[in-house]
């Protein structure tokens, strides 16, 4: 059988919602962010341990609905927030109808807001305001977050005004100043006439780097799943832990001879007799076809782990990594990313980001839920 798995591992997840907390003062709450099937590690396992957050975020409806099942399963009740909005008036009604939290971040959805109020006493009373700060993607601008503040105040709504940093994993960044003084002014306007207005302007980035602006609701996401979110120090060295492992297996040997080469196009060849394994994943299964310098990680018959190259082209359903002077077997299991490599690592020899990699993975893979890491060895 074809062996390639996804394993999630929610005591890393239960782990790095504790860093995050850490990084806060007690009042401050969290939003986890678990769009895109929690970042690819899928709802079911995600939600049970991250339920010590203070609500989850998410896209759209159709994930809130995901994750309100889940909750309605565990018999649970958090609070849950679309962070796109409501893309239609029948969809805001259903919102209402459910309770989810919304952001409204332009002016459709503030007549919707404004004609069909939710009540009193419900989450979705309160509004979650964007303000376009400086990312120029989702948000009223400076001429309008004011008037906008304002419709929402005077109808009765609870407003929790929010923006988005651009570039908050480089904190030194000359954007990050700009961002933060505008959303400190705006707040400040909107606080006069709206004085329960409450804030949240920190993404992973930020609550790493920004500790002065955490304000009411940190809204993580990239951190939870134990990849970086800044750009100067490693998902290590801010103590998280990877909560996905991609594997897959050794499942041909060959020995080739001088001058033999490997692979579509030919792009790499032996030098002098050489011994390479086959891994049975390739970019079906959602690992990147476009790699350079990539490593795995590989035990051989004694136990011992090694970090060996991916050799040639990833193909649709598998690659080749030089396995030369080591003692391998056929079925031995292969670590793409987890503990080691991480994410991260793959990511760049990838030119991409490890949100990407964790988003990107395909169906085909089985998937399976691990409690706890098995014991590390060290590398040779």
């Amino acid at each position: 059988m074809r062996s390639t798995s996804i394993t999630i591992h929610p005591n890393a997840l239960t782990h790095n919602l504790q860093i995050i907390k850490s990084q806060l003062d007690r009042t401050t709450k969290v939003l986890a962010m678990v769009k895109a099937d929690a970042y690819g590690h899928g709802i079911d396992a995600t939600i049970p341990a991250l339920i010590h957050a203070d609500g989850f975020g998410v896209a759209c409806l159709s994930e809130a609905m995901a994750v309100k099942q889940v909750l309605d399963g565990m018999n649970h009740k958090k609070p849950i927030v679309l962070i796109e909005g409501a893309f239609s008036l029948d969809e805001w009604k259903v919102a209402i109808d459910h309770d989810f939290g919304c952001l409204i971040h332009h002016e459709n959805q503030l007549i919707w807001a404004l004609s069909h109020r939710p009540k009193q006493d419900q989450f979705c009373h309160t509004i979650w305001l964007k303000y376009n700060t400086g990312m120029s993607r989702l948000g009223f601008n400076d001429d309008h977050i004011i008037t906008a503040a304002k419709s929402l105040a005077d109808a009765g709504y609870r407003l929790i005004l929010t923006s988005h940093f651009a570039c908050a994993d480089d904190k030194s960044h000359p954007l990050n100043a700009q961002q933060i003084s505008k959303f400190d002014q705006a707040l400040a306007c909107i606080r006069s006439f709206a004085p329960d207005t409450l804030a949240s302007l920190c993404n992973s980035a930020g609550i790493f780097n920004f500790k002065h602006q955490h304000h009411d609701w940190v809204r993580a996401g990239i951190a939870l799943y134990g990849s970086k979110p800044i750009t100067d120090q490693s998902a290590k060295a801010l103590n998280l832990m990877p909560a996905m492992t991609l594997s897959a297996q050794v499942m041909a040997i060959h020995t080739l001879a001088a001058g033999d080469s490997i692979g579509y196009s030919a792009l790499w060849a032996a030098q002098k007799p050489h011994q390479i394994a086959v891994v049975s994943i390739g970019y079906g299964d959602g690992y990147p076809r476009v790699v350079m310098g990539a490593k795995v990680s590989v035990t051989d018959t004694s136990g011992n782990r090694h970090l060996c190259d991916i050799i040639g082209r990833v193909a649709m359903d598998m690659f080749m990594i030089d396995i030369d002077g080591l003692d391998i077997a056929i079925n031995t299991p292969v670590v793409l990313w987890g503990d080691s490599p991480t994410i991260d690592e793959v990511a760049m020899c990838a030119g991409t980001i490890g949100y990407e990699l964790m988003c990107r993975l395909t169906t085909r893979p089985k998937r399976c839920i691990m409690d706890t890491y098995l014991p590390k060895k060290e590398f040779k």
